[in-house]
């Protein structure tokens, strides 16, 4: 079996393609899921899948960031795109009132929008939230039994949390935040409730650098996910081969 990283930010400049996917393929990371913020990524993130259709798959959406960009239009193009081969789910979409880069009755409206166009398609959503996480419950709510499942990306919350999303039928994307001692106890403390069936490995490259490998790098990348399963293999003593399985598994499962 090989790793499954279920989130990586290849738009970014710090994320050259090929050098990255070579480096992961190295590291046993076979499969990495691109993640897209803006619509102008969507054009990007089709051509980067037709030229490695073997390691790729991609999201679709507007992150809550960019709300305020949305345009009817984008919906439309949304919806006709997202019916295409390697689209595995709806987002990184959602809210974030920790910036607020958007209007936050905006990124209610695009976010809102976003479920109903994933609903309507069958595919499972691709969540964000930071410090809106009771907005975001009450968005999700009327709408959990319409969803195709999902996953709360890069969670980073406490054990709470973590159960009201699977309530919902979500999975859990961990990250390299377990591996920080400082902000990442709460997390750990959750991912010992986590039952494994719901659990997904990601690295959110080239943010979230597990701060516990060394030697440090500035950046993260795929080819660290293996470091990040090792460390929540130990914390729920499991042996690192068969929570590579699971995850592996479980991505692919929810992805399709």
């Amino acid at each position: 079996m090989a790793w499954f990283d279920a989130g990586i930010n290849m738009f970014d400049e710090r994320m050259p393609a090929e050098q990255t996917l070579s480096a992961a393929l190295a590291a046993g990371v076979t499969r990495l899921c691109l993640i897209t913020t803006h619509p102008d990524e969507w054009q990007q993130a089709e051509d980067y899948y037709r030229q490695y259709p073997d390691q790729l798959c991609y999201t679709l959406g507007i992150h809550p960031h960019n709300a305020k960009v949305a345009q009817p239009e984008h919906f439309a193009e949304l919806r006709a795109r997202a019916t295409q081969p390697g689209v595995v789910a709806i987002g990184e979409c959602g809210l974030d009132y920790n910036r607020d880069f958007s209007p936050r009755d905006v990124q209610r409206q695009v976010f809102s929008t976003q479920l109903q166009i994933a609903v309507e398609l069958n595919k499972p959503v691709y969540l964000h939230e930071r410090d809106a996480f009771a907005d975001q419950l009450a968005i999700l709510e009327p709408v959990k039994a319409q969803l195709q499942g999902g996953i709360a990306h890069c969670f980073t919350g406490n054990t709470e949390q973590m159960q009201a999303y699977l309530a919902l039928g979500l999975h859990i994307g961990i990250t390299g935040w377990v591996c920080d001692d400082k902000r990442g106890q709460a997390l750990r403390e959750a991912v010992l409730q986590l039952p494994v069936e719901r659990l997904i490995m990601e690295t959110d490259a080239p943010y979230l650098y597990p701060k516990d490998r060394k030697p440090r790098q500035r950046n993260n990348a795929p080819a660290y996910l293996p470091h990040i399963g090792h460390a929540v293999a130990q914390l729920k003593a499991m042996a690192p081969d068969r929570l590579q399985e699971i995850s592996f598994n479980n991505t692919e499962q929810l992805f399709s």
